[in-house]
């Protein structure tokens, strides 16, 4: 069952490449910078993932602890997370739904410890983010 709104960002592709395919897949590297409210608190989201393209022409990504938020106060969370995706038209706009992992010692972020987030990640074919996340209870 969903639960409270978590994280609701949007923001912009920084960063691109593509790394050696696994197994005859082609695999890339994104990192990506976003901005909104974490826990109802104004933040910014830096994160770099890795995904590739299954033979079935479906996405799956990780971010294997790449991922940091900065609280407007100055508080940090980290965290990890994967998905399973799709392309959403011929010039690479795609979406993932999966889960998140969060880690903090900083008191307002605290309600992230323990927690599974799952997430909707959409990118348009411009790198355009929107990024969004609620508790599972």
């Amino acid at each position: 069952m969903l639960g409270e709104k978590i994280v609701d960002m949007q923001g912009k592709m920084t960063n691109q490449r593509v790394l050696p395919a696994e197994q005859g897949s082609p695999k890339f590297e994104s990192s990506f910078e976003v901005s909104g409210t974490v826990l109802g608190q104004p933040a910014k989201t830096v994160v770099t993932y890795w995904s590739m393209i299954l033979p079935n022409g479906t996405l799956y990504g990780e971010c294997p602890n790449q991922g940091v938020v900065l609280t407007q106060s100055g508080d940090i969370a980290t965290f990890r997370a994967a998905g399973a995706g799709k392309f959403t038209n011929a010039a690479g706009a795609a979406s993932f739904r999966g889960a998140i992992y969060y880690a903090s010692s900083a008191q307002a972020l605290a309600k992230l410890n323990g927690l599974a987030v799952v997430y909707e990640w959409d990118v348009d074919e411009h790198g355009n983010a929107k990024f969004q996340g609620w508790e599972w209870r």
